[in-house]
């Protein structure tokens, strides 16, 4: 009793903003962007609000843009981009179903736990972290079992890769649903979802979008919603069923019914940062991602970093790089964050104490960026 009282009286602590002000250059969150906090403080709608359902018509017709799509069912889970990947894990697989899985980082790894979570038989193709995935290998594993689903990542954020996607519908055929996790990649790299015959692809506000952490951009094909339908067993998750969320989310259905209470505030911010993105240009935006991620790769090679991704498959929004042997990793992070203010990333898994990951992204892709941080490694060696 006397540690309970204890506890409750303890007061809260109080943060100044410069407390919380960092220049966000690791994996994730990105920097946001001044007119996304304005719409976080937006007075808060109902989430039946006829207005509010106008934004989200706006907000789901912007998101159809980003992804290339036409796709109907195309929204954001109530959650960040691992909410995404369960999302679109659960509502395609079934106890017992067969799925092929690329694997060369991280993420990849997590889509097939998730898919054996989900009751799946999962087969594993990998690649060396640092290269992309055999493209061929994953459709002949694909034909041998008869997969129902094929999933990998497009922008391995563990280790800067860029995976190719253009050819792999051709070479998978009609028959099996491709999965695509592009957390990292939309809105900083071409990603074109109808055009490349992808059935569901997901995504995170945190990265390229310029949004806090919170929602998950997804878009299903017309034949992926028919595989849901199809299910003989209901979607494991409740709150992830999209044969549920589409009653609230599909624009063409003429009438909203009530699943859960949406973030409302998440949404204002994340419909104003797909506007900044659509008023840029996408393809616009593709390249100034290219050109901020290639300046920094430059500099870094010149002061004796290498490059975890060779050129022909690097990410320019999200770079893993090899510490020269002067740089400790937890020291030089530490003297980064607290010294200068930037937020790097270490490595992950076998990479991790050997890498930074260093993400340009989003609002935060600039020049004037990347020569911040250049100049705050320059001061710390």
């Amino acid at each position: 009793m006397m540690r309970e009282q204890l506890v409750l009286s303890l007061p809260m602590r109080t943060f100044t903003d410069d407390q919380l002000t960092r220049a966000l250059h690791g994996p994730g969150p990105s920097p946001v962007a001044p007119t996304v906090l304005q719409a976080l403080g937006r007075p808060v709608l109902g989430h039946l609000d006829p207005t509010f359902l106008q934004i989200m018509d706006d907000l789901s017709q912007g998101l159809r843009q980003l992804f290339r799509t036409a796709n109907r069912m195309t929204f954001p889970v109530s959650g960040t981009g691992s909410a995404g990947m369960e999302a679109a894990v659960v509502n395609l697989i079934e106890p017992g179903d067969t799925i092929v899985i690329g694997v060369n980082g991280v993420f990849g790894g997590r889509m097939a736990e998730e898919a054996r979570r989900a009751g799946a038989k999962v087969e594993i193709v990998e690649a060396e972290w640092g290269g992309a995935l055999p493209l061929g290998e994953l459709a002949a594993r694909a034909s041998a079992i008869d997969a129902k689903v094929v999933g990998l990542v497009h922008a391995e954020t563990s280790t800067g890769v860029e995976q190719p996607l253009a050819e792999l519908r051709s070479l998978l055929g009609d028959t099996p649903l491709l999965l695509v996790d592009s957390v990292t990649g939309l809105g900083g790299s071409q990603l074109e979802v109808d055009a490349w015959g992808i059935d569901v692809c997901y995504s995170g506000s945190q990265k390229c979008l310029s949004v806090p952490p919170g929602l998950a951009p997804i878009t299903f094909s017309d034949r992926a919603v028919a595989a849901v339908q199809a299910r003989e067993t209901p979607v494991q998750s409740w709150y992830l069923d999209t044969t549920l969320l589409s009653a609230y989310w599909d624009d063409s259905a003429g009438s909203r019914a009530y699943h859960h209470t949406a973030p409302i505030s998440m949404i204002y911010a994340l419909h104003e940062g797909v506007r900044l993105i659509l008023d840029e240009g996408l393809e616009a935006g593709w390249g100034r991602h290219q050109n901020v991620g290639t300046y920094l790769q430059a500099g870094l090679l010149e002061r004796g970093f290498d490059m975890v991704a060779p050129v022909d498959v690097r990410l320019s929004q999200l770079t893993a790089t090899l510490l020269p042997s002067d740089i400790d990793d937890a020291t030089a992070r530490n003297r980064l964050l607290f010294e200068h203010g930037i937020e790097i990333g270490g490595g992950l898994g076998a990479l991790a104490g050997k890498a930074w990951r260093i993400g340009m992204m989003g609002y935060g892709a600039t020049i004037d960026a990347a020569d911040r941080v250049l100049g705050a490694i320059d001061a710390i060696r």
